[in-house]
């Protein structure tokens, strides 16, 4: 089938794809390369796709509905797994714009283009941001969440609702994914890790928050995407035992369905730090820092929904995990930085 990957230069984007492809999938992908973080590293995720006869890269921003409405219907579309996003809790405290437009807007328009086109099935991410002020553990999609603690959880709450209503108006099969801190090779710089891991190989200090005693649902990437991978055929259908009287937030008697995405054993900050000193052989400079607003101390993921329906459960260990990414750090900068040292030779 034709499968448009939306953000398919991102992290998951890029992973998915990658897995779609080696599924023998044509693969749509389209970002905009925005420069939230360091654009290079989107470029080369992007190259390792773009040699693949059955990916077809294109540089487009969901803002402009016209032109992805366009690829949609040219391109005949069967399914999107929308990924493009505005990420980051503590940068949509100083820069709310960035996630009004893509998030809201940009979605909005994944929306109507699946609309018109007939898209059989959208995928879309959500976020275990979304479960805000909730203390109830372990976090379940059948919980109210109706408390958000940051602009960027309010996005995703919102795209939920968003998908709901076109699923009610349209009939439109949609599925939220809400994921929970995922990690990995070709990971987000923006990612506490990925920062970490850098840091700690140039021996400056970390900023480590409340004490490091804040838990994490840290997931890998290869967990993620076979969760997303199973759930693309697994389409959504109306629910005819429902309960209007008692609504279940995760599904609906629309075609409509939110499932956890999670490692479901959560892990105290201070442990995953460790381990990355362990994998990286050496060790980290700690400066313990107050909880920073927007964050919430603990994550942990109920994914009942997810091993019932399609039976899988991530597996990967952070020991697993985090040596997986510490060999792909060493090598993806210690041959840029190897680069750059010949590229400035060669100049002199």
């Amino acid at each position: 089938m034709t499968i448009l990957v939306t953000g398919a230069a991102g992290f998951i984007g890029y992973h998915l794809s990658s897995r779609l492809l080696r599924e023998g999938q044509r693969v749509i992908g389209i970002d905009n390369f925005n420069d939230y973080y360091e654009v290079q590293l989107k470029r080369d995720r992007f190259a390792q796709l773009l040699p693949d006869p059955n990916f077809t890269g294109v540089e487009l921003d969901i803002a402009d509905y016209d032109k992805l409405f366009e690829l949609v219907r040219t391109e005949k579309v069967e399914v999107i797994v929308h990924l493009a996003a505005q990420a980051g809790v503590r940068y949509s405290l100083t820069n709310p714009f960035a996630y009004l437009e893509t998030n809201l807007k940009g979605f909005g328009h994944v929306l109507e283009a699946s609309r018109h086109a007939g898209i059989k099935h959208l995928i879309y991410a959500s976020s275990s941001s979304v479960y805000g002020a909730n203390e109830k553990m372990p976090f379940s999609v059948s919980d109210s969440v109706d408390h958000p603690v940051s602009l960027y959880a309010a996005t995703k709450k919102a795209n939920e609702l968003m998908a709901h209503t076109y699923s009610h108006l349209y009939g439109l099969p949609t599925t939220g994914l809400r994921f929970f801190t995922v990690y990995g090779p070709w990971g987000r710089p923006d990612m506490a890790y990925f920062s970490f891991t850098k840091k700690i190989m140039a021996g400056e200090p970390i900023d480590v928050f409340n004490e490091g005693r804040m838990l994490r649902d840290f997931t890998y990437i290869d967990d993620i995407v076979e969760g997303i991978y199973r759930l693309i055929g697994h389409v959504p259908q109306p629910d005819p035992s429902w309960d209007r009287s008692r609504p279940d937030p995760s599904g609906s008697y629309a075609p409509y369905k939110v499932y956890n995405i999670g490692n479901n054993k959560p892990v105290e900050l201070m442990h995953f730090i460790r381990t990355i000193e362990k994998s990286l052989g050496r060790e980290a400079v700690i400066q313990y820092k107050p909880m920073q607003p927007g964050d919430v101390p603990a994550t942990y993921a109920n994914i009942d929904g997810l091993m019932k329906d399609v039976g899988f459960k991530p597996d990967t260990t952070i020991e697993e995990g985090i040596a997986r990414f510490a060999e792909w750090y060493r090598a993806y900068y210690g041959e840029a930085k190897e680069a750059e040292q010949l590229a400035k030779a060669a100049s002199k």
